[in-house]
């Protein structure tokens, strides 16, 4: 049973009056007895949806106790959800519902509290469901990961990982149904809060074709995928995986050089008839740094160096962390970073002088400056393109272990004292940028469903500039992201929940 337990973070003892919240509205559902987990929420987020809750009749506790019907939480990462239900209850209390925040949504929406379904539990991880039984969680799935909460937490790596490497060579060979096919049922099971036991399981899940599945099968019956054991030891993927991990070199280069016959960077730097452009160049020089993984503190050093460097020409300058560390990764290969001024035009001059001062500090190694191309009078775009057309500029920058809380991440034995770490930077005007905000967080599966359920569902176009609906005809503004979810009638999403 729970024992009593406060909301995280709760500082001052309630009151005896206060043990539940008010009871000043009129209570329509004696039966339901909601309690609201504050982590990932926010007090002040809790305490609006507290009030809109007992406004519509319901009854929200402020403790944790064996009265507790409904526990919603906005943290859906089973795993530590769950850990901490533990550490309040030792043992699991019969009968509680432990909910995404989606249930909570519904019942508001409908002004009562709607009937539980599979779609929003939050399944117990460490439980082990009997024998036999389906897994409610994979009971109703949707085919867009922009309906799918997905955490960086994956109960299927196994099989994911070796979706990841199929697509990835299929992506090597231009085969482009193939590797979208895997990076959407990779996608799929990387949402399931719980691991996949035998294909059965998975006979409702969406995006599952007949090879996803015999790969899936192999792995799930003898630990591994032979197809993929094949692939890792073939030679031209291992070359074209080596030649692409340099900074400047995409998959038509490799397959050149490949074809040339060369199969090492020796090689490459040895042949006179290759000349590298100014990013080959970098890259091969930096190779050690910018082909290894950027940590979660060095990101967080590089946003309050951008953000000094755009202050100290634009005092009003807003600088967002995007990208995978937005959602909450420990690990990535570069830092994105979105700039903008509040002021329309004042974006136009920003990144030039944040290059400026970039270079006065005598950290950029190199820069690769593109101007805005942005035209608001060629929207809509009925065709998405891979680089949006704001200013944006890819750099190298000097990170001095000194900034560093805990210091570089850098090979054991390095003495340098920094490192040369990937850094783009994106400039929209600022009534861009929801959408390009958006548009830069990712994951790039999210993205690309986000805009496929648009276009499919909705009759809009979406992409980094604007949300056009075709049957309006007109474009819709969004200051926010949550706006730009709400005109796709879609409930918002968090950062850290779109790791698809």
């Amino acid at each position: 049973m729970f024992q009593s337990a406060v909301a995280p973070r709760a500082r001052k003892r309630s009151r005896p009056a206060e043990a539940g919240v008010s009871r000043c509205n009129e209570v329509k559902f004696e039966d339901v007895r909601v309690f609201l987990v504050e982590r990932k929420m926010g007090r002040s987020r809790r305490s609006f949806l507290t009030q809109l809750a007992t406004s519509k009749g319901f009854i929200v506790e402020n403790v944790l106790s064996d009265k507790v019907t409904h526990v919603v939480s906005e943290d859906s990462q089973a795993a530590s959800l769950w850990k901490w239900l533990r550490e309040c209850a030792p043992a699991d209390p019969p009968g509680v519902h432990v909910l995404d925040i989606s249930w909570f949504t519904d019942s508001m929406r409908e002004g009562k509290p709607v009937a539980v379904e599979t779609r929003h539990l939050i399944q117990d991880a460490v439980a082990t469901p009997p024998e036999g039984s389906k897994p409610a969680s994979m009971a109703t799935v949707s085919q867009y990961a922009c309906q799918r909460r997905t955490t960086t937490e994956n109960s299927n790596k196994k099989i994911t990982d070796a979706f990841e490497v199929l697509a990835e060579n299929y992506e090597f060979n231009e085969m482009d149904g193939s590797c979208l096919a895997f990076r959407r049922a990779a996608s799929v099971l990387k949402s399931l809060p719980m691991a996949v036991r035998s294909l059965r399981e998975t006979q409702d899940l969406p995006c599952l074709g007949e090879h996803t599945k015999a790969v899936m099968e192999e792995v799930l019956r003898c630990g591994r995928s032979f197809e993929v054991e094949k692939l890792l030891s073939d030679e031209r993927y291992q070359t074209f995986k080596l030649f692409t991990s340099v900074f400047g070199v995409g998959p038509k280069t490799a397959d050149k050089w490949y074809r040339g016959g060369l199969r090492s960077f020796s090689e490459v730097l040895a042949d006179r008839s290759i000349h590298l452009n100014q990013m080959q160049q970098i890259g091969f020089l930096h190779y050690g740094d910018i082909s290894g993984v950027v940590s979660k503190a060095e990101a967080r050093s590089l946003r309050n160096i951008i953000d000094e460097a755009a202050r100290a020409t634009t005092p009003a300058a807003k600088v967002a962390l995007t990208g995978g560390f937005c959602r909450e990764k420990e690990f990535g290969h570069d830092v994105d970073f979105i700039v903008t001024t509040p002021e329309l035009g004042g974006e136009e001059t920003l990144l030039p002088k944040i290059i400026d001062e970039l270079k006065k500090q005598g950290m950029l190694l190199y820069c690769d400056y593109h101007p805005s191309t942005f035209d608001i009078n060629k929207l809509p775009s009925p065709k998405f393109e891979a680089m949006d057309h704001y200013a944006k500029c890819f750099l190298i920058l000097r990170l001095e272990g000194s900034r560093v809380e805990g210091g570089l991440h850098i090979a054991e034995g390095d003495n340098r004292g920094w490192r040369a770490v990937r850094v783009d930077l994106v400039s929209p005007p600022v009534d861009r940028y929801a959408f390009a905000l958006l548009g830069w967080s990712g994951s790039r599966q999210f993205e690309r469903d986000l805009r496929r359920f648009a276009r499919a569902k909705r009759g809009m176009l979406l992409d980094n500039h604007a949300l056009y609906d075709k049957n309006k005809k007109e474009f819709l503004a969004a200051s926010t992201e949550k706006d730009i979810f709400a005109h796709l009638g879609l409930e918002y999403i968090e950062p850290w929940q779109r790791n698809a």
